[in-house]
């Protein structure tokens, strides 16, 4: 079988958004003439989302083709046999010009059984953030359903969530069950499991662009919400120059932060994995053999599984989420 012997970019999926704004073309590059840009995806396997190949000699191809072609070389023998040509991650950039919705995904038991789909857990890496911008996460003391219910009838949720102000570098795990809500002036990566199902749950009574409110999931919501709380919901980290520090790890996805200063040599032998990189702040260059791609703040990379050592350069300071599965 052919060997897969380069790292790959893909063209970023823009969607415009009742919330979204301007950063992702003006901060993070994304050539489009659409207004309100509210998610680059990245990395998608979602189905009529597929991403396509943007660099190198397999420039034009889908994720699942690719997939499809070469197997664990691309994604790793134990995540082939688990999923298939479906892709296990989906990998975003987001500007929030205005609040998103509350909301809440379901986990992969009620997800499957409901919509055939995988449930939704996620991560959020603060990348820049407005004077007094803040997110929705979770809950601020322990509730109930009827308390909930009773908030969310008299508009009043806010007296019940947790709400942090944020700034670079915060990160947020936010597994299934978990309410929450990116604030106005937000600009944040996220990675999550391959799904598009949100139940939103208020959604600050703003019409859409026909004069419309958008529906809600009242129902669906209130049996797979978490209402336990946490003592505090941000993960606390001290990053290390040139070396991956893990920062979030749960089934679905490992996230490592790597601040990159200098030239680092990368062994992924023990990862059974492809490792997916966003350049979150900086520029870097990744080289394999003869093989150099150059990752500026906003871009993504997917190094397959096959690729086991390589060097990432920076003469700046810069910052890069590694991804994976264990």
């Amino acid at each position: 079988m052919k060997k897969i012997n380069q790292f790959i970019k893909f063209s970023p999926i823009l969607k415009e958004k009742i919330w979204g704004g301007n950063k992702l073309v003006k901060k993070l590059n994304k050539d489009s003439d659409k207004k309100n840009i509210g998610e680059s995806w990245e990395i998608s396997g979602v189905r009529d989302n597929v991403s396509i190949v943007s660099n190198g000699s397999l420039k034009g191809k889908k994720l699942n083709e690719l997939i499809e072609e070469y197997t664990s070389d691309l994604v790793g023998e134990k995540i082939f046999k688990n999923f298939g040509t479906n892709f296990p991650l989906l990998i975003k950039f987001i500007d929030a010009n205005k609040a998103l919705s509350i909301q809440v995904h379901p986990n992969d038991e009620t997800a499957k059984e409901r919509h055939d789909s995988l449930g939704k857990t996620e991560m959020w890496y603060v990348m820049e953030s407005d004077k007094e911008a803040s997110l929705i996460v979770g809950f601020k003391k322990d509730t109930n359903e009827k308390e909930y219910l009773y908030h969310l009838k008299n508009k009043s949720l806010l007296d019940i969530l947790n709400v942090d102000e944020v700034s670079k570098g915060d990160i947020y795990f936010i597994p299934a069950g978990r309410v929450h809500a990116i604030g106005g002036g937000v600009l944040l990566a996220e990675i999550q499991e391959t799904s598009d199902i949100t139940y939103r749950i208020y959604d600050w009574d703003r019409k859409d662009v026909d004069g419309n409110y958008r529906d809600l999931h009242t129902e669906e919501a209130i049996k797979v919400i978490d209402y336990t709380t946490e003592k505090s919901y941000k993960t606390n980290y001290t990053a290390i120059k040139n070396e991956s520090l893990p920062i979030v790890s749960c089934q679905y996805f490992t996230t490592n932060i790597l601040p990159v200063t200098k030239s680092i040599l990368i062994n992924n032998t023990a990862k059974d994995s492809f490792v997916i990189y966003m350049c979150v702040s900086g520029e870097v260059t990744f080289i394999y053999k003869n093989n150099i791609e150059k990752l500026i703040m906003g871009e993504t990379l997917l190094v397959p599984a096959c690729i086991k050592e390589f060097e990432i350069n920076s003469d700046k300071n810069s910052e890069l989420l590694e991804v994976f599965i264990k």
